[in-house]
């Protein structure tokens, strides 16, 4: 019982995924992506090892749809499964299960989907993406936070929830930039979003002290701990 949006961004070559559920903790299990492969979520009844299969399909070199094949084909439990998959081309592919939770569904485009299941209403799943289509001028990430504030408020799940996730992998970054989840709250999304913007001016400083510590700022600089 989950909602969520992923995408590729054809300006900064930045893939990312968000969710949010009625589950504690979903973003530890449901969100796979890889800045040299693509995005893959795998969730409903959620099985981790087939958004490792997807990721690891896309790192070889299948499609995605050869990717949700493979997830798909990997699993005797496949009806309970909500799965989806983009590529590095920007191709969009999903799966639902018969035995996933009404409402569901989900909204393909070139480079975007979003998908959901345990839904309140059958509006959720085209108002994230109505909403991440209206606002191409921002980053990847806000697009994505938009989505998911726009699923929920269309009615959100059929259950009160309780947490949320974004995930983004930049094209020559080896660490995820953004990566930020909140497991147990009220207001999962809301407090998504306050984190997310604290954490903006912050991104850039802890990516060079990845790649160049040697002239990268002090951590007490970069959160402003002067």
């Amino acid at each position: 019982m989950t909602f969520s949006i992923a995408a590729l961004c054809p300006r900064t070559g930045e893939m990312g995924c968000a969710l949010a559920t009625s589950s504690m903790a979903a973003g530890a299990r449901a969100q796979f992506i890889a800045a040299d492969a693509g995005v893959v979520l795998s969730q409903a009844r959620s099985d981790p090892r087939l958004g490792i299969l997807g990721l690891a399909r896309l790192q070889a070199g299948d499609s995605a749809r050869a990717a949700l094949d493979a997830m798909i084909g990997a699993s005797p439990h496949s009806a309970w499964r909500q799965l989806a998959v983009i590529d590095l081309h920007g191709e969009t592919v999903a799966f639902t299960g018969a035995e996933c939770t009404m409402a569901k569904g989900d909204v393909t485009r070139h480079g975007a989907i979003a998908v959901g299941n345990g839904l309140a209403n059958d509006r959720v799943v085209g108002a994230m993406m109505a909403a991440f289509e209206a606002a191409p001028d921002v980053s990847l990430a806000e697009r994505l936070i938009i989505g998911m504030e726009a699923g929920e408020a269309a009615g959100g799940e059929a259950f009160p929830l309780r947490s949320a996730a974004i995930k983004i992998a930049r094209p020559g970054v080896p660490l995820l930039p953004i990566d930020l989840r909140v497991d147990c709250s009220d207001t999962p999304i809301a407090e998504l979003r306050r984190i997310w913007a604290l954490w903006v001016p912050m991104v850039d400083g802890y990516v060079q002290r990845c790649v160049d510590p040697a002239n990268s700022p002090a951590a007490s600089l970069i959160e402003g701990h002067v």
